[in-house]
Formats: structure tokens, sequence, C-alpha cells
């Protein structure tokens, strides 16, 4: 699995990675998280706000910090 949390270091970015880990750990779930700053790379991806989450390619959250059960439902799918 592979994650990339996208924003430029804002405490709202800070905290969503922080929930990632979070989900991730409790689910047990191995995967390759990537905190991308770089403003170019994340327009790249076609996201416009931060911070957001993509998972294995897929766009799952944008522009709000989502919830640690929102994490653990993505990474169930």
């Amino acid at each position: 699995m592979d994650i990339k949390v996208l924003g430029p270091g804002c405490p709202r970015c800070k905290q969503t990675e922080s929930i990632v880990m979070d989900a991730l750990a409790e689910s047990g779930i191995v995967a390759n998280v990537e905190k991308i700053t770089d403003p170019k790379e994340i327009a790249s991806y076609g996201v416009f706000g931060t911070p957001a989450v993509i998972i294995d390619g897929e766009v799952k959250s944008v522009g709000k910090v989502p919830t640690k059960e929102e994490v653990k439902g993505w990474l169930k799918k």
C-alpha cells in the first residue's frame, strides 16, 4: 500500500499525517507513507487544496483533516 500525505507542512497537514500513522498502527497495516510538501508536486496530483491524502493513486481527501475512522475505512478497501 502506498500512501501520500500532501501539504506544505502546516499544522493541519501535520495533524493529517499523524492521523494516518495512528490509523495504520491501530490497523496493523504496513504501508509506505510519503509526505509531499512541494507545491508543484502537489499540483501534479490534481489536488489544489491541502491537506490531501492519496492511497494507491486514488485521492481520498482534499482540504480537510480526515478522522481516524475515515482513514481506517480507506485502508480496508
